[in-house]
């Protein structure tokens, strides 16, 4: 509790993170059930609704026509149109979308790159997307500010950017230079981490405490790891790099200087080359795999496939997940062929774990990276609603 902070303060401020991270997490709750999950009276729970609506945050509506006697509760929604700016720099694009509370995708706004963008360009092409969304900007309630999902090694601290080898970045303070181009606070974090934790709040791995999340675009394949419900994060915060396990000894040579790694023999490239495209993002991808039905798209879908078979049967091995979550390219790469994941892993888990082990498409597609950079942004928020109370609204320079 900090100095001047009375107990009966510390406890509301509290009260008003669980129900809004309950709005949040679960979508609209009726006060009934917020009664009921939280544990609390009905008065107090009609007085933090109230203070989550007058400080913009939440608000309420009539509840669905119901057969039973009684007034039926209201709803309470999170509001929506609380957003976070998040960014997403690969390879060959920027990704700039605008996610409000309860994750919900306002706006994803993808800026082709014909070479890999800098750290300036990155800026550079998230403020011209917001420029052009002023009038979406202007009908928010509030912008949080700006997370970004990069490729690479990220000191979570200050969103500062170890290594990113693919977009050959090195040592760039990318949360600084995002908040100072934007005029908004920003942070940053690795892409698949990022990915792994909106997966396990929104998508296919809700409610799951063991997941094992690989995400693969143009610039390689990132992970992350849940283990026990908590996110595996390493001592100095860069546990993940799924993407380098060796799954061929005597495949194509790594930046890492290793041959063989999953990043390598399984790639974006090595499809699109097959489908004779220069990019294309997840959505473009599935479409043109759907035409496309040559054998050689088969046997580069197959031979992928067989080589990430051998990474998630170690990955089974090691973490005993109970799900296996696959987005980005995997996730295409799994429907192209279904089942022929399932049966590798099972028949290479030991102790007959593989066949144990679910594994899913990533439920938010597209939207997946851009919902994990805006949990960046309101994690300050649900942890102490009542500080937005105290904040003006952050504005675009």
């Amino acid at each position: 509790m900090s100095a001047g902070t009375s107990p009966g303060t510390d406890i509301r401020g509290q009260n008003l993170s669980r129900v809004l991270t309950l709005l949040h997490r679960r979508g609209p709750l009726s006060r009934a059930d917020l009664t009921r999950i939280c544990g609390f009276n009905r008065s107090t729970v009609g007085a933090l609704v109230g203070e989550l609506a007058a400080l913009g945050l939440a608000y309420e509506t009539d509840p669905p026509a119901l057969k039973r006697v009684g007034r039926p509760s209201p709803l309470v929604h999170a509001n929506e149109r609380v957003a976070a700016i998040a960014v997403h720099p690969d390879v060959d694009a920027v990704t700039v979308g605008l996610v409000g509370l309860g994750g919900t995708v306002h706006r994803r706004v993808r800026c082709d790159a014909g070479t890999p963008p800098t750290v300036a360009d990155t800026v550079a092409m998230a403020r011209g997307v917001l420029e052009d969304l002023q009038p979406e900007l202007a009908g928010m309630t509030r912008i949080a500010g700006v997370g970004a999902a990069v490729p690479g090694l990220v000191n979570s601290h200050d969103g500062s950017v170890l290594l990113a080898p693919h977009l050959m970045w090195s040592g760039e303070p990318l949360a600084a230079e995002l908040s100072a181009g934007l005029g908004l606070p920003a942070r940053a974090a690795n892409d698949a981490n990022l990915g792994s934790l909106a997966e396990s709040l929104f998508g296919a791995a809700v409610g799951a405490s063991d997941v094992v999340y690989l995400n693969g675009s143009a610039s390689g394949i990132g992970g992350g790891a849940i283990v026990g419900g908590m996110p595996l994060r390493g001592a100095a915060g860069y546990a993940g790099e799924l993407g380098h396990t060796v799954v061929n000894p005597q495949g194509i040579p790594c930046h890492c200087g290793r041959r063989g790694c999953l990043e390598t023999e399984v790639s974006l490239g090595r499809l699109l080359a097959v489908l004779k495209l220069d990019h294309a993002d997840q959505d473009q991808l599935e479409a043109a795999m759907a035409r496309d039905n040559s054998p050689e798209l088969v046997a580069e879908t197959h031979r992928q496939l067989d080589l990430l078979a051998v990474a998630l049967t170690n990955f089974v091995n090691i973490f005993n997940p109970g799900t296996i979550v696959l987005g980005g390219f995997l996730g295409v790469l799994h429907s192209f062929a279904a089942g022929r994941l399932e049966a590798a892993v099972a028949d290479g888990g030991i102790g007959g774990l593989g066949s144990e082990v679910t594994i899913s498409r990533a439920a938010l597609g597209t939207d997946l990276l851009l919902v994990g950079a805006a949990e960046l942004v309101f994690a300050g928020l649900l942890a102490d609603p009542a500080s937005v109370g105290a904040l003006p609204q952050a504005a675009l320079r």
